[in-house]
């Protein structure tokens, strides 16, 4: 799993598509970051004089690693699009198969190799909110709550990257299917009402997120992320054991 962790992690980085996707994501957050501090300052004398008025981490922070876990969201099929699909075109798959490594070793090897990518990212946008102590007190609790939100969601957007990429052979399609599951994951509480609106908004990614992402952080909450990621790789180990077999 080591030696398939190391030798997808240096093609990621080898990669000018997840240089310039990783440079492009840091700058739009960068700048959505600035643009709500700015405004903060703007209305922060009016907000003086209010009793328990809103603070810098629901106006500047929670905004920002918000923007981060749709960005995140867009980002993570286009890194995990050719994780197998790719192999699978050009015949390099067979050679995975024909090796003495387990389905499970090639899964995990290859999925913590995009999840680092994205893990060094979460790190850069960390520093954003973190660099808030310099003249300001944000709430440490809810800073906390949310950055633990986003490395969940940044890992179940990837485990379903993953799975869809050993569902086809082409990475294009690979792309399309993770963003459009994602996508219905996030908005999917969005219709419905009474015990159906329930049961949606505990299936969506948003719902969860969010409210971790407001400083609620809830045993169920970070259950349903580790379900959904570890439910994706089972079905991608699943799937290559089964593609396996028909070689």
């Amino acid at each position: 799993m080591l030696a398939i962790f190391g030798k997808e992690l240096r093609s990621l980085f080898l990669s000018p598509l997840a240089w310039s996707l990783m440079t492009t994501v840091q700058l739009v957050l960068a700048w959505l970051f600035l643009v709500q501090l700015e405004q903060y300052l703007q209305i922060q004398p009016k907000l003086a004089g209010l009793e328990n008025g809103p603070g810098v981490s629901a106006l500047v922070v929670a905004p920002l690693l918000d923007s981060a876990a749709v960005a995140f969201m867009l980002l993570a099929p286009l890194l995990t699009m050719g994780m197998f699909s790719r192999e699978s075109g050009n015949g390099t798959l067979d050679l995975l198969f024909s090796s003495p490594v387990s389905m499970t070793a090639i899964v995990l090897g290859k999925y913590f190799a995009v999840l680092s990518v994205l893990s060094v990212m979460l790190i850069l946008v960390a520093l954003m909110p973190f660099s808030l102590l310099l003249g300001t007190r944000p709430d440490m609790g809810s800073l906390a709550a949310a950055l633990i939100a986003l490395a969940l969601a940044s890992a179940a957007y990837t485990a379903v990257g993953t799975w869809i990429s050993s569902m086809t052979q082409q990475p294009a399609v690979a792309a399309v299917s993770s963003y459009a599951l994602l996508l219905l994951l996030w908005i999917i509480d969005l219709t419905g009402s009474g015990e159906v609106s329930s049961l949606l908004q505990q299936i969506s990614l948003s719902s969860h997120f969010q409210r971790m992402l407001s400083g609620l952080v809830s045993t169920a909450d970070i259950a349903y992320f580790i379900l959904l990621t570890a439910a994706t790789l089972i079905l991608s180990i699943h799937r290559l054991e089964h593609l396996r077999e028909q070689t």
